[in-house]
C-alpha cells in the first residue's frame, strides 16, 4: 500500500500544480504572454484565505471566496498597469516586468504581513479516509484537491468551447486584430482572462497551504515555476494538457523523493521535461504550429 500512498500524494500534489498551470494556460492562450508573478498572486489569495479565517473567524468557503475576489482584482490591476502597454513589446520587455511584478508582491507581502511563517489553518478539516484496514489513508485535503482540479479543468472547458465569452477568447487567441473588427473588446477579454487566472491562483493558494501548512512571502515562487513547467510539460495554451502536465509532474515529484532522493527531486523533474521538450517541443498534448513567412 505504500506504492499506492505515495501514487495519491503524487496526484494530490500534481492537481495543485494542475490547477496554478490552469492560470498559465489560460493567460497564455489567450493573451500570448507569460505571467511569471502568478505564483506570489498565490501568495496573496492564500494570505488573504488566512486573515479571512483566522482573524476574522470566517467560514473558510468564504474565506475562499473572498480571497478569490481580490486576486481577480489585482489580477486585472496587474495586466492593466504592468502588461497592457507592453502587448506590442518584445517578449523579453513582459519577462523583465512580471519579474517586477513578483519581486513587488514578495516584498509587499513582507511588509504588510508581518511576522513570518504562519501557520495556515487547513481549509477543509484534518479528517482522513482509511482504507484496507487503514493501511490506505487518503486525507480529505487530498480529495478536495483533485475533485476541485478535475470540476475546474471540466468548468474551464465548457466555458471556452460554449459560452460567448468563451468564444471569444479563442478568437482572441488566433487573432487579436480580427476579433476587434468583428466587435469584440479585445481589452475586456484579456482582462476577464486573467482575473480567472488569478481566480484559480487564489483557489490553489488555500488548497497548497492547507496540505502544506507553512505561510511565507516566497510561498508561491516555487510551485509557480514548477506548474508554469507543468504547463510546458503537457502543451502550454492546452487545458486538458495543463491537467495532464501538472498531474504527471506531481507523480514524478513525489516518487523521485521516496525512491530516489529529496535533494534530488526537483532536478529529476525538470530533468523529465528536458527529455519530453526534446523528443515533443509543442509538450504531450500542445499542437505544432506553422507560421507562414
Amino acid at each position: 500500500m505504500t506504492f499506492l500512498n505515495f501514487l495519491i500524494s503524487g496526484i494530490s500534489l500534481g492537481s495543485i500544480y494542475a490547477i496554478i498551470a490552469l492560470g498559465y494556460t489560460m493567460v497564455y492562450g489567450i493573451a500570448k504572454m507569460l505571467n511569471f508573478a502568478h505564483g506570489d498572486v498565490i501568495m496573496v489569495g492564500a494570505y488573504i484565505c488566512f486573515y479571512a479565517i483566522s482573524r476574522f473567524e470566517l467560514p473558510p468557503l468564504v474565506g475562499i471566496l473572498l480571497a478569490m475576489i481580490v486576486c481577480m482584482l489585482l489580477g486585472i490591476i496587474i495586466e492593466r498597469l504592468a502588461y497592457k502597454p507592453l502587448r506590442s513589446a518584445p517578449s523579453l520587455a513582459v519577462l523583465i516586468t512580471a519579474i517586477g511584478v513578483s519581486y513587488f508582491l514578495q516584498n509587499a507581502a513582507l511588509l504588510l504581513w508581518t511576522p513570518n511563517p504562519k501557520v495556515f489553518p487547513s481549509v477543509v478539516g484534518d479528517g482522513k479516509v482509511e482504507l484496507f484496514g487503514g493501511q490506505l489513508t487518503i486525507s480529505h485535503v487530498t480529495i478536495v484537491t483533485i475533485v476541485a482540479c478535475v470540476a475546474i479543468m471540466i468548468f474551464l472547458t465548457v466555458f471556452t468551447e460554449s459560452t460567448k465569452m468563451g468564444k471569444a477568447m479563442r478568437a482572441c487567441s488566433e487573432d487579436k486584430g480580427a476579433a476587434q473588427l468583428m466587435g469584440i473588446n479585445v481589452n475586456a477579454t484579456i482582462s476577464i482572462t486573467f482575473a480567472i487566472g488569478s481566480g484559480l491562483a487564489a483557489i490553489a493558494g488555500a488548497l497548497l497551504c492547507s496540505a502544506y501548512p507553512t505561510l511565507i512571502p516566497t510561498t508561491g515562487s516555487m510551485p509557480g515555476i514548477k506548474a508554469f513547467t507543468a504547463a510546458v510539460f503537457g502543451g502550454i495554451g492546452s487545458i486538458p494538457g495543463a491537467l495532464l502536465g501538472g498531474l504527471l509532474l506531481g507523480v514524478i515529484e513525489i516518487f523521485a523523493k521516496a525512491y530516489i532522493s529529496t535533494q534530488l527531486s526537483d532536478a529529476i523533474v525538470f530533468a523529465v521535461l528536458i527529455i519530453v521538450l526534446l523528443v515533443k517541443p509543442a509538450g504531450l498534448l500542445g499542437k505544432q504550429i506553422r507560421e507562414k513567412v
